[in-house]
């Protein structure tokens, strides 16, 4: 068994236990953190097979066929939250960032277990630059699907916009990481800056659920 599925079952064992102890809102809560994760595990195979299938190197990989995969995987189980589920508003904010939550943090442990812990400041710099980008994502798509969500006719084709901008998003930050020195960190400090606008201006943002 590889170690990415020794450190799902880790994780995984201990948010099935806590859903099945807590109430509504925290088994919700949970159960979006396993998705994330579960996304992110998949992911990992159809990142790999594609790879394989076009004889791409890893980093070709990360830019060209990642950002597409990984952002469709992630919004898999709230698409089905949403069609099934019929949430409110506020739900749907928390299950995409829940979503994006669960995802980047197996990705980063990870990460942490491929490539060891010696360098602390980087995994700090990795650390909050991913998980930035992929709480960024989520962000994006909730704050879209907000205003789309309850026009039927833009239900198709203003998810597709939203997954597009997701996706390009994700791409730009994979491009600049690839690098080494100054587009690297600019890379990963620029979701972290984008973190910060969207909380200082959420008010403007997340009018709805105020």
């Amino acid at each position: 068994m590889n170690y990415i599925e020794n450190i799902y079952i880790c994780l995984g064992v201990p948010m099935l236990i806590a859903t099945a102890c807590m109430h509504r809102r925290g088994r919700r809560v949970m159960l979006f953190l396993l998705a994330g994760a579960t996304a992110c595990l998949l992911s990992s195979y159809i990142n790999t097979y594609i790879a394989a299938v076009m004889g791409v190197d890893a980093v070709s990989a990360s830019v060209e066929i990642a950002p597409m995969i990984e952002e469709l995987m992630k919004f898999a189980p709230v698409l089905f939250y949403l069609l099934v589920f019929e949430p409110t508003k506020e739900d749907i904010v928390e299950a995409v960032i829940m979503t994006a939550v669960g995802f980047a943090t197996f990705e980063n442990v990870c990460y942490l277990t491929g490539y060891g812990a010696a360098d602390m400041i980087h995994l700090l710099i990795r650390g909050f630059g991913a998980g930035s980008m992929h709480v960024v994502c989520g962000f994006l798509v909730a704050t879209g699907i907000l205003y789309i969500w309850d026009r039927v006719w833009l239900q198709l084709a203003g998810t597709m916009g939203l997954m597009s901008v997701a996706i390009t998003y994700h791409g730009v930050y994979n491009i600049l990481v690839s690098q080494p020195g100054t587009p690297a960190m600019i890379g990963y400090f620029f979701p972290v800056l984008t973190i910060v606008i969207c909380l200082i201006f959420r008010r403007s943002i997340f009018p709805q659920i105020q």
